[in-house]
């Protein structure tokens, strides 16, 4: 099953984190995806660097289109304030609605994920 790796995890990976050897074999199994909020959330970081050649192989990654359905995100949206979650920013939903609508597994270290993982039933990896 693929696997849409979280901003969280790039950073850890790329700071030598301690999920950095779990995402390399990931990466050596071609599982892994992104999408464009992911990407935009680390590629000015890594121009500004001048990590040209990071930024080439992160838009080499499998990219699933985002395919937005704003009702559905409202529904997500219901969902975790019922369950008394009122913090979940619309990124986290999007990529949670993308995971979904791609049958994948998200793997993160922001614990946003781990909740909407109970509430609306995303497919987490790693916990």
């Amino acid at each position: 099953m693929q696997v849409l790796v979280d901003t969280s995890i790039w950073v850890d990976y790329f700071r030598g984190g301690i999920k950095s050897s779990e995402l390399s074999a990931l990466i050596d199994e071609n599982l892994i995806v992104t999408n464009d909020i992911i990407l935009t959330e680390l590629i000015p970081s890594l121009r500004v660097k001048r990590q040209n050649k990071v930024v080439r192989l992160l838009n080499e990654i499998m990219k699933f289109p985002l395919k937005i359905n704003w009702e559905e995100i409202i529904q997500f949206q219901i969902k975790c304030l019922k369950s008394g979650m009122s913090g979940v920013g619309i990124p986290y939903l999007i990529i949670a609605q993308n995971s979904k609508q791609n049958n994948c597994r998200i793997y993160s270290l922001d614990s946003h994920f781990r909740m909407l993982q109970k509430i609306i039933g995303i497919k987490n990896y790693g916990y």
